[in-house]
This record gives structure tokens, sequence and C-alpha cells, in this order.
């Protein structure tokens, strides 16, 4: 779960658009035409809010994930399908490309919600976005993750200066450290915040471990190279990487739950509100307790 900002587009094609020749007009009918497109374009923006679906009865609410997300797009579709009914309201699952699009697709009532993202991460999805209108509305599951080795079979057996991987955000490098802590490999020092810790708050480190930062697909794949990596269960499954290579895995903390994360603009609309008791039914605690579809990759909050 790395946040990145879309790529910007360039050329003549980058809205969507092609431009082509065609005859000149006089400047006035120009400025005419600019005038009347402007202004139209102000009406639409104005009317936006009032035609999302978050404010409509009977409309199609739609939860969003980064494309590809597999185990959540099984959780939006179980929700959509075996829940959603009982509160009167219809859910539908989307994929979109990046943690930018989609925060902005809930922001401006495009879509109902996301599950993309715990605390931390939202925090800094809004700091990088203080326009964004996002909160976390309530917490649904915590996703696997854990201490990964292909060349050993504790954490007993990590040798000194062995390099060991950590996730490239900085949340989730936050969360690798936790977990490194947790496992006796390393000391953060007395009073950090641990859900925001660097590198440069670990106070002791006695096997002298180095860290290499990587991103999501690109840690699962080198793993081989790695001594061990601190990573995401969905990520290692998706890569086809052996679930007996998670060397350590306790359940995350609370600061680590996924979140169903609404826009503040609509939380108080009935959609919206039955959206987040859909999520909060707690058939979908035993569905990420049962299902094939999400077992070790998503876990239920109450895990331990």
């Amino acid at each position: 779960m790395t946040i990145t900002d879309p790529k910007t587009a360039t050329g003549p094609e980058s809205h969507g658009f092609t431009i082509q020749k065609k005859k000149k007009w006089p400047w006035t009918l120009g400025a005419i035409a600019l005038a009347g497109a402007i202004a139209a374009a102000a009406i639409i923006s104005s009317n936006a809010g009032d035609k999302s679906p978050n404010t409509v009865a009977g409309a199609t609410l739609t939860v969003v994930t980064a494309e590809g997300n597999h185990a959540e797009q099984a959780l939006v579709n179980f929700v959509a399908e075996e829940i959603a009914p009982k509160y009167g309201i219809k859910v539908a699952f989307k994929g979109l490309a990046d943690s930018t699009t989609l925060n902005r697709a809930v922001s401006t009532g495009e879509v109902a919600g996301t599950i993309y993202q715990h605390k931390l991460w939202l925090s800094q999805v809004l700091e990088a976005n203080p326009d964004f209108k996002l909160a976390a509305a309530t917490p649904v599951f915590r996703w696997g993750f854990g201490i990964w080795s292909a060349k050993y079979q504790s954490i007993d057996e990590i040798p000194n200066g062995a390099t060991i991987s950590l996730y490239s955000d900085p949340a989730n490098e936050a969360q690798g450290l936790w977990l490194l802590e947790r496992a006796g490999l390393i000391k953060l020092a007395d009073g950090v915040d641990k859900w925001k810790a660097t590198q440069k708050d670990i106070a002791e480190n006695p096997k002298d471990l180095k860290f290499k930062l990587l991103d999501f697909a690109a840690q699962s794949r080198s793993l081989p190279d790695l001594d061990a990596a601190v990573g995401y269960t969905e990520y290692y499954v998706a890569a086809k990487v052996p679930l007996e290579q998670q060397i350590y895995a306790p359940a995350a903390p609370d600061e680590f739950a996924g979140q169903l994360t609404i826009g503040t603009d609509f939380q108080d609309t009935e959609n919206v509100k039955n959206l987040v008791k859909a999520f909060q039914d707690p058939a979908v605690q035993e569905f990420l307790r049962t299902d094939p579809a999400v077992k070790d990759l998503l876990v239920p909050i109450a895990a331990e």
C-alpha cells in the first residue's frame, strides 16, 4: 500500500480530446464561445455535489480499492451481495489506478467510500492533498502482514549484518519497524510514536541489520536476494511466494486496521450512514475468518 501521485499527462491528447485545425472564427465570436463554455463548466461544477449517488435514494454506492486487489474486491462484493440489502442500499465494486485518484473520487462524492487504507496512510493523503475532505468511518479488517524469508525458517536464524527490506512509503516503513521490534530484532527509542517511526528512531540494533526500501511489488520479487523482508501477505501470495516463507506474523495493531473511508461532505446522508452500518455488520468479520478468497490476506479486527 504506497501512496503515489498520478502521472502528469502532456501533449494534445492529455485531456481526452484531439486538437484539430478548423476555420478561424472572428475573435468576438470566439470570445463569446469561450465565455459560454466557462459559464457551462461553472454550472456543472456547482451542481456536481447534488448529483452524487450518496445523496440519491436507491442509487448504487460504489466502494473503490486499487485495481487488481482481489481480496478487497471479494470483500466489497460480499457486502454488496449479502449485507447491503439488509440496510436498504445497493453497493458495487470499482478498481481505480492509484491512491490520489480513488481518494479524490471519495472526497467529491463520485464514489461512496474506499477500504484501501489505514488511518496513518489517510493522514498522509490529507497532508499531501489539503483540499480532500475524507474521514475514517470504521475499521473493517487488518491486512495480513509479516516477516518473510526464502533463506531462513525463523527470526532466530536471521544472521548478524542481514539485509531486511521495508516498504518505501513512511506509514508502512513505520509498521515494518514496529514488527521488527515486536520480533525482538530491534528496539525503538523510548517515547517515539511507533506508528510514525523511521530508521532514525532505532535505539538498539544488536544484529547490525541493514535496511533496503522497496515498493510493494519489487519487494516480493526481490525476496530471494534478501535475507528477509517485512510486507503484506497479499503481495507475496500474488507473487506466488509460498505462505511457509512467512516466518513471523502477529496481528497488526489497530492503528494499521483497514478503514472504510468516506467523504466528510456526505457522512450524514442516509446512504452513507447505511453503508457504514453494512461494513460494521458481524457477518463481515465471519466472512474474513472463513472465506478462502480473503483468509490470511484480510484478517478479522478481533484477531490476536
